[in-house]
């Protein structure tokens, strides 16, 4: 059936390859459908058995006598990853919404739909999974009817097919249906110059800023001067979907281009230097440092620094966060010094995404006392986020043991101690206190290192006495603060 698939080959005869997003929902057979069309295992090396990235391939076939090329851009199946979905239906030329014959339609595959809709592109369902004995065909069907999907055969003209990608069952035919309706819908490039899509992008610590991209006009070569959001760069390297260095690619070709100043957003329009283009704004990161006391309807819950390994990964994580996140920082890249120190001085935990935390990185995050983690699959990842969150709010629900107001302040050693009235409740050594001056500004928190009444030490001062404390750290304490003892 696929044995025709092969590698696409430098013929510039091809005809230019229809650009085609594979969409739907997890497990139902989208890189298993791949594999079967390139002859490669890219599902078994998939952590998790979930494509987590927009990869894009080409192949060639033999079509009506004549070789003809298909770029796919296989589009991750994660609920996480809707935005990402929809972004590869933005760069096709048409699409091929993937739905298992087993279990119907599913939250994913409604997305799905719906990215197929807004971008107004032509697409073929196929149902999966058709050799198995508990596929429902015709359930199936009904069910994406119910979804304004009018299939061929039911008063519509979505073509539909049914397929095994174990059993190679209408691979050839699914190819050929592709190339058909291609064909059908083929419009003259009537632009001019150089016009390529971002779909992925990432920081290599090695080779620098690179940026998959699907070229939509014109021709790319090394050494090319392009434009991306307004700013000039050169074309360094091009690489193929098989990672192999090219010097040049074209209409539906699939490259990654090294040479960016920096990273380019995903979505970002690529145009040679004489092109305008309305640039992708870009994303403002302001890095606010909030108070780390705060009271409890103002608490923003847990803050987190974000380290992923391309901006895909990143928008789908910043997408899936629960309520109760607060963002200081993301990037792509690796985790540094920096990185700690900044989630150190801001509160946060930090959060690498495909990213390994280096030894020496992960032992000065430790002297630091700051929370990193790396992740390899989304959904741990924002499970245990998830946890952490409800953790930290439930730690915020704080208990309060009593009031002082700061009467008196004098030296003691090298220090300062405090005369002070208990106004409610009671002070005791070892409580941690919050400093307050006013209704709004906190001081501080430190604990109780002495208390005393009189010349006498004492454990505990009810409300209603004075005392003498010192504290454990200096803080700019002045008389008329008042002290807040909590758990």
């Amino acid at each position: 059936m696929a044995k025709n698939a092969q590698t696409k080959t430098n013929d510039t005869n091809l005809i230019p390859p229809p650009v085609v997003a594979v969409l739907g929902h997890v497990d139902h057979g989208k890189t298993t459908l791949l594999d079967a069309i390139r002859k490669t295992s890219v599902a078994d090396k998939e952590k998790g058995g979930i494509t987590q990235k927009v990869g894009a391939s080409s192949v060639e076939i033999v079509h009506d006598g004549a070789k003809r090329s298909i770029t796919f851009i296989d589009t991750p199946g994660h609920e996480a990853f809707t935005k990402m979905r929809g972004r590869g239906a933005n760069a096709s030329d048409m699409g091929l919404l993937i739905v298992s014959a087993v279990d119907g339609v599913k939250p994913q595959t409604k997305e799905s739909i719906k990215a197929l809709q807004d971008s107004k592109i032509p697409f073929i369902v196929v149902l999966t999974k058709s050799d198995l004995p508990t596929k429902n065909v015709e359930k199936t069907k009904q069910e994406l009817l119910k979804e304004n999907i009018m299939l061929e055969g039911y008063g519509g003209d979505v073509p539909v097919i049914e397929v095994s990608a174990r059993t190679n069952e209408n691979i050839k035919e699914l190819l050929d249906l592709i190339l058909l309706m291609s064909d059908m819908h083929k419009k003259d490039h009537e632009e001019k110059g150089v016009r390529a899509i971002v779909i992925e992008a990432k920081m290599d610590t090695r080779s620098g800023s690179k940026a998959a991209v699907i070229i939509k006009n014109g021709t790319i070569n090394v050494r090319d001067e392009l434009k991306v959001d307004g700013k000039v760069f050169k074309v360094r390297t091009l690489f193929d979907t098989y990672g192999k260095s090219i010097q040049s690619a074209t209409v539906g070709d699939a490259v990654e281009i090294l040479g960016f100043e920096k990273v380019p957003e995903v979505g970002a329009i690529i145009v040679d230097t004489a092109t305008e283009v309305a640039t992708v704004e870009p994303v403002k990161e302001v890095l606010k440092r909030e108070m780390v006391y705060m009271k409890k309807e103002e608490h923003k819950g847990l803050s987190v620094v974000l380290v992923a390994d391309s901006q895909g990964s990143l928008e789908a994580i910043v997408n899936s966060l629960p309520s109760g996140i607060s963002i200081v920082a993301k990037k792509t890249g690796e985790v540094t010094e920096a990185d700690i120190l900044l989630a150190k001085s801001t509160g946060s935990i930090l959060l690498a995404f495909n990213v390994k935390i280096k030894p020496e990185i992960a032992n000065f995050a430790f002297i630091e006392k700051v929370l990193a983690r790396s992740y390899e699959i989304i959904y741990e990842l924002l499970d245990e986020i998830t946890d952490a969150l409800e953790g930290k709010l439930l730690s915020q629900i704080e208990q309060v043991y009593g009031r002082a107001k700061i009467l008196a302040r004098f030296p003691f050693e090298k220090t300062f101690a405090f005369g002070i009235s208990v106004t409610e409740g009671r002070i005791a050594r070892g409580d941690r206190i919050r400093i307050l001056r006013g209704e709004e500004e906190v001081v501080g928190e430190t604990t109780i290192a002495s208390l005393r009444i009189g010349k006498e030490s004492t454990s505990k001062v009810e409300k209603g006495n004075e005392a003498g404390i010192i504290l454990s750290a200096g803080l700019d304490i002045k008389v008329g603060d008042m002290i807040l003892s909590h758990s």
